[in-house]
């Protein structure tokens, strides 16, 4: 199949592979946080005029300032960090963010929820075990704030006391927003990651279905320009053998010499004309032809795969069976699709071929088990599969392992021709997966584009 050729690249990714945060990220964030700490200290201190530690403050945001400036001197900004140690740069901003909060009024200050700031950054960027340790990592400042903090500033003489109630519900609030975060965060990072690694094998098919219907191309091009050479070759040889002796020892040698010199013309004129004379003959098929096509190569197995097709007429106006140009779109979405059934069926594959004056419908019908309900509403993504070797057993006759992406450039593929891909189980008490795939009739109909 065509999906062999992806690099082994795209098919495992692990962990230690998710660390892509750039040094000048996190310096940036840590700015912005720098200035957002300098300014709510300085306007609680001196606009609202209530008293805080203001040396301790501003020494804490100024480590984090001047680290910042260290970074910038010692690396590049534009260097990709190690996991670990970005891990740590996020470790020291929840250390720095508590020693702050502690200064200001511990759990009692509403900035405490900034907790999840750097876990978030993690959950989308780094493995899960430093997410996890980061996570614990602001569990443990959040507990201890509780209870360890310095009164939060307030208007002098005055002392707010909030309930211990309170305290403990801003407690859960910033542990439960570290938790859903962090997971919603890394689902969707997650996701993200999968997409484009599919949609880079998507293309990576695509290139290369290019670079072989460019090879006509290519011939024709070389047939052109050899063409030159190969008559002076011609040309030469003819004056060598009048100026000879007929019954020279090279006479003979000459001969071979200008019969495989017109051989070879003769080939390249039929390379040069191929564009013009038999490709659009060759790029034309007839759907039942195509369908054949396809599975020729599937029939050596012991699955029986059957053939019908109908033509729906409107009326007395005869619906001809429609004609497709060669597509290695339409060619590899139906050949995987066609592939699966037979892996998967049990005894007999139908395929189903049916038009209209308006749309073309194919429908590939196995007596398998049947899509999986846990993956039902998921097929069609990708790294979705019931292929042996990824999650529980199938039931499947597949002899290897899926890895998910087949179906889903096989899905996209026929998507980008036009079609409307679907699927569904047959209805009890047959059992089986039906696809149906149908196209407008002027997306593909070569007489009525």
């Amino acid at each position: 199949m065509l999906f062999d050729t992806i690099p082994e690249a795209l098919k495992t990714a692990t962990d230690e592979e998710l660390g892509v945060l750039r040094l000048r990220t996190l310096v940036r964030l840590r700015w912005l946080a720098i200035i957002g700490q300098t300014t709510a200290v300085l306007g609680v201190h001196f606009y609202l005029g209530y008293p805080l530690p203001l040396g301790l403050c501003l020494a804490a945001i100024a480590l984090s300032a001047w680290l910042n400036i260290f970074l910038a001197i010692r690396w590049r900004k534009s260097v990709r960090l190690q996991p670990s140690h970005a891990g740590f740069l996020l470790a020291y901003d929840i250390c720095q963010l508590a020693v702050l909060l502690y200064l200001t009024g511990g759990l009692q200050n509403p900035f405490s929820f900034l907790f999840l700031v750097p876990v978030t950054i993690s959950a989308t960027s780094l493995s899960l075990n430093w997410t996890l340790w980061l996570g614990a990592t602001a569990f443990c400042c959040a507990s201890v704030l509780a209870f360890e903090h310095l009164p939060l500033p307030w208007k002098p003489g005055e002392e707010l006391v909030l309930p211990s109630i309170y305290i403990a519900g801003m407690w859960a609030a910033i542990v439960c927003g570290v938790v859903f975060a962090a997971i919603y965060a890394r689902r969707i990072a997650e996701e993200a990651r999968q997409m484009q690694a599919a949609l880079t094998a998507t293309e990576l098919v695509l290139a290369r279905e290019q670079r072989l219907s460019a090879l006509d191309g290519l011939a024709a091009a070389a047939a052109h320009e050899l063409g030159t050479p190969l008559a002076t070759i011609a040309l030469v040889a003819k004056e060598l053998k009048r100026e000879l002796p007929a019954e020279g020892p090279h006479a003979e040698d000459l001969d071979l010499l200008i019969g495989q010199a017109a051989r070879c013309r003769e080939i390249l004129a039929r390379l040069a004309n191929h564009d013009a004379e038999a490709d659009e003959i060759y790029q034309r098929t007839k759907l039942l032809v195509m369908i054949e096509d396809l599975i020729e190569p599937l029939r050596g197995s012991e699955v029986e795969i059957a053939v019908t097709s109908s033509a729906d007429d409107a009326g007395k106006v005869k619906s001809e069976e429609p004609v497709f140009r060669r597509n290695p779109a339409i060619a590899y979405g139906l050949g995987n699709l066609l592939e699966n059934a037979v892996d998967f069926a049990g005894h007999k594959v139908e395929v189903d071929a049916r038009w209209t004056l308006s749309s073309v419908s194919i429908t590939v019908r196995d007596d398998g088990p049947g899509f999986r309900q846990d993956v039902f509403d998921r097929l069609g993504d990708p790294f979705v599969t019931t292929r042996p070797g990824y999650g529980e057993e199938s039931g499947g006759k597949g002899q290897h392992d899926g890895m998910g992406l087949g179906f889903f450039i096989a899905k996209t593929l026929l998507e980008r021709s036009g079609a409307a891909v679907s699927l569904a189980n047959r209805p009890a008490p047959a059992h089986g997966a039906v696809v149906h795939v149908v196209w407008p009739r002027v997306a593909v109909d070569v007489g009525r584009a």
